[in-house]
């Protein structure tokens, strides 16, 4: 429980005890009976009081707590001192809930930041473990990081593969393989071996870091919601003191209502009239919808933009590494030639090469045996080069004479915009092979996703016709623009904003930051570049566009749960009015009424912070070779 919440209820209590104690006075005809209501109220209301009037005093403003003291001194004033000491109670209970209500969204958040450890194990140069504080690591320090242990800070993979619990920072509650060389992030769990790591960021630059600071930033900023019923506020409140005492004049001077009634009357208004649960409409259920997010390895920015994402119309790609894996996939081999050496020599040659397509190659023929001596060159214009049993072998892009018999296949494989690596034996082609970055498993089902909801979906690159074309029919988007430099890519954002009104843009790279800034929304691939995630409005973590479409069911449900509550507290206020003016409302029925409607629509925004029960999940297999377009001429 927090200091706020413990100082809530001590007041709730004590202001209880002392209602009780002076009804019970009351009809033990004990004469001094409204000292006790008086300390009820005292007990009950100063904290709420206090804060009114310092508004009142810094800012100028008036706000709903000076309404319910004036209430409860105005009940008092006319001898209904339980009434007074009763509004007071309900009132300090409802703000204690409210309390705890709006702490509740936070307290994953508050969770995370105890997440982040404070100490870790530094190797020295002579190989000694030494207990540090993470702030005093520096880039290129060793750590050791025991089983069991929390990763203390962002760093590198560096003897043996383990597990990694990420949860804290992606949501995702398998934990990941990780290789040598592989990043690892504070903050996550190592449930597998221990290992040794190289630091790569100071402590506070790290991932972990960064989405505190983000989440924290979120927090702080009030959707447009909020800060619109924010900005009413004093004027409401301005409106309804100028009409308690017009009511009390009217209904005694000109309806004929007893000035004691009328007084009681405009005592009601008072209360009834108040805007708290207006006020508390946007607010909880926005902290809670940002909580939801960051569970789930999104991060807002602000409650602005997640309530602006709900009113989503267009959106637009980055392909690489957005769309795509990031990565070129063999998915074309074909062999000219009967010989079993050919695969062999492929593999052998490309262990050459840290080339990302002799790693895609690599990875294609993981299983076939390689040559131990092999010398290997690598030519300029044609590749690598390697003689063999008295034959001259070339890898390679332009390792290929035209007039080869596979014309066809490698025509075909040019206008799906396939990278063709060729393999030639003393300058007759044998063998070659099709690359190109397949989409991420899932993007289908997202596309899918946002054409059902009748937002129009487009992919901006700069690859070529080709090899946009492929993606495009493979990810079933709407429209794709191909050869985009960032300059056509930010005019094309700017012209769709200004036709849909809420466009969005989702990128990673630094050729992106132009576009995502442009955008009235821009979406950052957390593994991309810095620049991006800094200009960008919403950040997914692990580059998992499902969450983007999770984060968008998420916005609806928000802006849903804060109409429901606007239109709820504004219907109450007027069933309550209405009912004071009939004489038929109590002053505490009144402020049960209001309090209560109050406290329901507080908890109504607490269930943002529920998981949505549908996902988008997507049907299709992580296996390239599962991909419908996956088509490869040869089984190897």
């Amino acid at each position: 429980m927090s200091k706020e919440e413990k100082q809530a209820f001590l007041s709730t209590l004590f202001c209880l005890i002392l209602l009780v104690s002076g009804k019970v006075a009351e009809i033990t005809t004990f004469t001094y009976y409204p000292i006790l209501y008086v300390a009820a109220i005292v007990f009950g209301g100063w904290k709420q009081t206090t804060e009114g009037l310092q508004e009142l005093w810094n800012d100028r403003t008036l706000n709903v707590d000076l309404l319910m003291a004036l209430a409860a001194i105005g009940a008092c004033l006319i001898g209904n001192w339980f009434e007074g000491a009763m509004l007071t109670f309900i009132f300090c209970l409802s703000g204690a809930l409210e309390e705890y209500a709006t702490n509740k969204s936070t307290k994953e958040i508050t969770a995370l930041m105890n997440l982040s450890p404070t100490k870790a194990v530094r190797i020295s140069e002579t190989g000694e473990q030494v207990e540090v504080d993470v702030s005093e690591l520096q880039v290129d320090d060793f750590v050791f990081v025991a089983k069991g242990s929390a990763i203390p800070i962002d760093g590198i993979l560096l003897d043996h593969s383990t597990s990694i619990d990420e949860a804290a920072i992606s949501g995702e509650s398998v934990p990941v393989e990780k290789e040598p060389n592989d990043e690892v992030f504070g903050g996550t769990i190592n449930t597998g071996n221990a290992f040794k790591m190289k630091v790569t960021k100071t402590s506070d630059e790290t991932l972990f870091a960064q989405i505190i600071k983000l989440v924290e930033h979120a927090q702080n900023e009030q959707s447009e919601t909020a800060s619109f019923i924010e900005k009413i506020e004093n004027v409401y409140v301005k409106i309804v003191l100028a009409a308690v005492p017009l009511m009390i004049l009217l209904t005694h001077f000109v309806i004929g209502w007893s000035f004691q009634e009328s007084f009681y009357r405009g005592m009601v208004l008072l209360v009834v009239a108040s805007p708290c649960a207006l006020v508390a409409s946007a607010t909880p259920a926005t902290l809670s919808a940002i909580s939801n997010g960051a569970k789930k390895g999104v991060l807002f920015k602000s409650g602005k933009e997640l309530e602006r994402l709900a009113d989503l119309r267009a959106i637009s790609f980055d392909k690489t590494g957005t769309l795509t894996r990031g990565k070129p996939r063999v998915t074309d081999f074909k062999q000219l030639v009967d010989d079993p050496v050919i695969p062999k020599m492929l593999v052998s040659m490309e262990a050459y090469s840290t080339h990302p397509l002799a790693l895609a190659i690599l990875q294609f023929f993981h299983d076939e045996e390689r040559f131990t001596d092999l010398r290997v060159e690598e030519k300029a214009g044609t590749g690598l080069e390697t003689v063999y049993n008295g034959s001259t072998w070339k890898l390679g892009k332009h390792a290929y004479q035209e007039g080869s018999i596979a014309e066809t296949t490698i025509k075909h494989l040019r206008e799906t915009g396939k990278t063709i690596i060729f393999l030639s034996k003393d300058d007759q082609l044998v063998a070659l092979l099709g690359l190109i970055d397949l989409p991420k498993a899932g993007t289908e089902d997202v596309i899918r996703y946002f054409k059902e909801q009748h937002i129009h979906t487009t992919m901006l690159t700069g690859d070529n016709e080709g090899s946009a074309a492929y993606v495009a029919e493979a990810t079933g988007i709407d429209d794709y623009h191909a050869n985009c430099l960032p300059a056509e890519k930010t005019a094309f954002i700017q012209k769709q904003k200004d036709e849909y009104g809420v466009n969005a843009m989702v990128g990673d790279g630094i050729n992106d930051a132009p576009a995502l800034a442009t955008a009235a929304i821009g979406v950052a691939m957390g593994q991309g570049t810095d620049v991006a995630m800094d200009v960008s409005d919403i950040v997914l973590i692990k580059n998992d566009l499902e969450k983007l479409a999770y984060s968008h069911r998420l916005a609806k449900k928000l802006k849903r749960v804060v109409k429901q509550n606007i239109t709820f507290s504004l219907t109450v206020i007027a069933l309550l009015i209405i009912s004071n003016f009939t004489q038929f409302l109590s002053l505490p029925l009144g402020v049960v009424g209001h309090e209560g409607s109050t406290i329901l629509v507080i908890f109504n925004g607490l269930r943002l912070l529920l998981p949505l029960k549908e996902e988008v999940h997507s049907g299709r297999s992580q296996n390239c070779n599962d991909c419908p377009l996956y088509q490869s001429s040869q089984s190897h």
